[in-house]
């Protein structure tokens, strides 16, 4: 080993980081390939097919004359979008017995103002201002919301169906309430898609958001509903029934639904209810017009905050969920939580793909000029790359199918070439991830790391039209 020239030790450290991310990357890709034949079969059996959902011969209670729909919507510093929110959602779900609480913070007093403003009067609304100052986090700004609705039940006698869950920025879609409505009879939690708005502003940072999602919320979310593995929550267009979440308030200590200390609490709320016994479904329907029923939103336009937005996730997911919740005995749900968690590893693996981009480069370029005699690879490793190939082939395939499918071949184009974007995305957040973790293991406490919001897919729409 010690007769090793720089160029053969250059070489050595270049075939290992290749052996290194060429198994990882064949694990991942044997991983999504399950996922992918599961969802071909569900979808030649009929099991996976996206029906049509008509409000009029649903069933569905759609006037909610027996309970109250409780709408849940935290904020903090939403100033910008918050307005927007509430007078579309007061406009297309004019139900009398659903209820909006909307979360504020007593620092906030411009989100206070105008939520106020909003709100035009509207008894249905109510807003519940935090008494401690913000931010903390959206699990503790959404149990003081579960705490203003015990009291209003006490006090004013009536009975909470269930209650959905909603972000500042977002967009209802009319026929939501609705759908929920008529599964909300059959289930315990229900989760619609999440369908992230075009923003031609932000072609490549806002927009790689959408082939994650159409390729999540259309095969992932579909395959893990047939499998009836615990659902996790997206935190928006889901719904849960009032008993089921009392329930999971009193396996707390604090007899709060929502774990205060935690980055992402739809998550943990998905898998607790499973934990519980309860049934979950994710609906995926299409309205009388053939749109998906969906929740709309604009997704961060900036690189900085789209990383921060899934450092939060990660870190909430994949590190705070590994020491929070383990692992469950049952093959398909240890499955299921080791892709949850598998993005800091995702994050190193694409990494080292990089650094092997670039190392390759200046290897190509370093023998080109007589520096060294590129070295031949070995037979399996080989293997390894091309099988990688044919994946990453057939991953830009399903990726194109899926955005196409709900965006236009365009956007299908485009989130192809999305692709190192989505990765370099992955590679910042996965690090800035770690580092936030180790910091609460040192006992810092977790806060409402939120992202700005601007922009609303509700004004987007208008633009379009005009």
């Amino acid at each position: 080993m010690g007769d090793f020239t720089a160029w053969q030790w250059f070489v050595l450290f270049q075939h290992e980081l290749l052996l290194f991310a060429g198994v990882f990357f064949l694990i991942g890709s044997l991983d999504e390939l399950i996922v992918d034949l599961a969802w071909f079969w569900l979808k030649l059996t009929g099991r996976a097919k996206t029906a049509r959902f008509t409000a009029a011969g649903s069933g569905a209670r759609l006037s909610l004359q027996d309970s109250h729909a409780i709408v849940f919507i935290p904020t903090w510093q939403e100033a910008a979008v918050i307005g927007a929110t509430i007078r579309h959602a007061l406009t297309v779900w004019p139900q009398k017995n659903i209820r909006f609480y909307i979360g504020c913070y007593r620092n906030d007093p411009e989100t206070m103002a105008a939520v106020i403003h909003a709100a035009r009067g509207d008894t249905r609304l109510r807003m519940v201002v935090n008494d401690r100052a913000g931010p903390t986090t959206k699990a503790d700004c959404l149990n003081r919301l579960y705490q203003a609705l015990q009291t209003d039940e006490a006090q004013q006698r009536f009975t909470s169906g269930f209650i959905v869950l909603h972000d500042a920025e977002d967009m209802v879609d009319p026929a939501a309430l609705a759908l929920m409505t008529s599964a909300m009879e059959r289930s315990d939690l229900v989760q619609l898609p999440v369908l992230p708005v075009k923003q031609p502003s932000s072609l490549w940072i806002s927009g790689h958001y959408q082939e994650e999602f159409a390729e999540a919320h259309g095969k992932a979310m579909v395959v893990r509903d047939a499998m009836r593995a615990a659902m996790p929550l997206a935190g928006v267009g889901c719904a849960i029934s009032r008993q089921t979440l009392t329930a999971l308030a009193e396996t707390k200590p604090d007899r709060l639904p929502f774990s205060a200390e935690c980055l992402t609490e739809d998550y943990e709320l998905g898998l607790g209810v499973a934990e519980l016994g309860g049934s979950a479904r994710f609906i995926r329907m299409r309205d009388d017009s053939g749109d998906l029923i969906a929740t709309r939103a604009c997704f961060p336009k900036e690189l900085d905050q789209a990383v921060r937005q899934k450092t939060r996730w990660i870190h909430g997911v994949a590190l705070q969920g590994w020491d929070r919740l383990g692992w469950k005995a049952r093959p398909a749900e240890i499955w299921m939580r080791l892709r949850d968690r598998r993005g800091p590893l995702t994050a190193l693996v694409l990494a080292t793909a990089y650094i092997l981009l670039i190392l390759s480069t200046l290897g190509w370029v370093l023998s080109a000029n007589g520096y060294g005699e590129p070295a031949a690879l070995p037979e399996g490793l080989k293997w390894v790359l091309t099988l990688n190939f044919i994946s990453f082939m057939w991953r830009a395939i399903m990726r194109f199918a899926f955005t196409t499918r709900e965006y236009g071949w365009r956007e299908g184009l485009c989130a192809v070439l999305r692709i190192p974007v989505t990765n370099i995305i992955a590679i910042m957040a996965g690090r800035r991830a770690l580092f936030a973790y180790i910091g609460t293991l040192a006992g810092q406490l977790p806060q409402w790391d939120k992202t700005d919001h601007a922009a609303h897919p509700l004004l987007i729409h208008k633009k379009a039209r005009a």
